[in-house]
């Protein structure tokens, strides 16, 4: 196949305009660069960027009139690269982020020219100082972070998307706000037959954070979780997630506080309506488990 068109897309509550700058100057620095860059004002106005930088390709600005949070974001940016039709991967970058490398865009379309059914590439996300935080390996345990393959899931802060796939198995699922969104189009992906590459030398550069300074981090963490739960497995597999997963927070959390949310979001999950149920197969359980992941952890 001919080398995939790629677009970068970019999501922003206006509060991080230099880093904004310094991710989109990363950007037009790539020896690939994007046919289009789209960044999103969720809920904000943007500064005119074409102006200011000069940035490669064409240069988009989408803004939105409220904060649809991230998932909700980024299908923004999906919604007008659909319309412009001349795209085939998507590469989303978080805000605070900065591509170090100026071959990541070359890699990544090279990758998706190699393999057909390639649907996800997730990036290696490190510090300022190159270190990659346990929770951003997409394995369970004490994983190398420069061991690529393919994996279950991937990072939200740094990754690319294929358009036929999206197209295929549907955008992101808005309504979780923040938290989990990319483990529900990762199954979904992944169901449906797409591969999903660990690549961990496409690299991210990004602040050491803790997802848990979002002040609504702990409900809609626990929310989401029975939202996931419910809508994407099997039956029997519910309980089992959702049990592993208040054992898990208990071992994990000491603040009284965080677990009074956390549980109030796990009610909550349990009591709104939690979209359209379309569970895995079988076989896709047990392919997710081959690949050293079952969807019960």
């Amino acid at each position: 196949m001919g080398a995939p068109r790629i677009a970068v897309a970019v999501v922003t509550m206006g509060n991080r305009p230099a880093e904004v700058d310094a991710l989109l100057e990363s950007v037009a620095k790539q020896d690939v660069p994007p046919e289009r860059i789209v960044v999103v004002g969720n809920g904000c106005p943007l500064p005119d960027f074409a102006r200011r930088l000069s940035l490669p390709g064409e240069f988009t600005a989408v803004e939105l009139d409220e904060n649809l949070g991230c998932p909700g974001g980024r299908n923004a940016a999906l919604a007008r690269l659909r319309e412009f039709g001349d795209i085939d991967v998507v590469v989303d970058l978080d805000d605070d982020g900065l591509l170090v490398d100026a071959d990541v865009l070359r890699r990544v379309r090279d990758l998706y020219a190699a393999d057909e059914r390639l649907g996800i590439v997730g990036f290696r996300i490190a510090d300022e100082l190159g270190e990659t935080q346990q929770r951003h390996v997409p394995r369970i345990g004490n994983s190398d972070p420069l061991r690529g393959g393919y994996v279950t899931g991937f990072l939200g802060g740094g990754h690319a998307l294929r358009m036929a796939m999206l197209d295929e198995v549907g955008d992101w699922p808005a309504e979780f706000f923040f938290a989990h969104e990319e483990t529900d189009l990762a199954w979904r992906a992944a169901d449906a037959g797409w591969r999903i590459l660990y690549a961990p030398e496409l690299l991210l550069r990004h602040p050491k954070t803790s997802p848990a300074r979002h002040a609504i981090y702990y409900r809609v963490n626990a929310r989401n979780r029975v939202w996931l739960a419910r809508r994407r497995l099997p039956l029997a597999l519910v309980p089992v997630h959702l049990g592993v997963w208040v054992l898990l927070t208990l071992a994990r959390n000491r603040s009284g506080a965080g677990l009074r949310a956390w549980f109030g979001g796990f009610v909550e999950g349990v009591r709104e309506p939690a979209g359209e149920r379309r569970p895995m197969r079988w076989r896709t359980v047990w392919r997710l488990t081959r690949l050293g992941r079952p969807p019960v952890i």
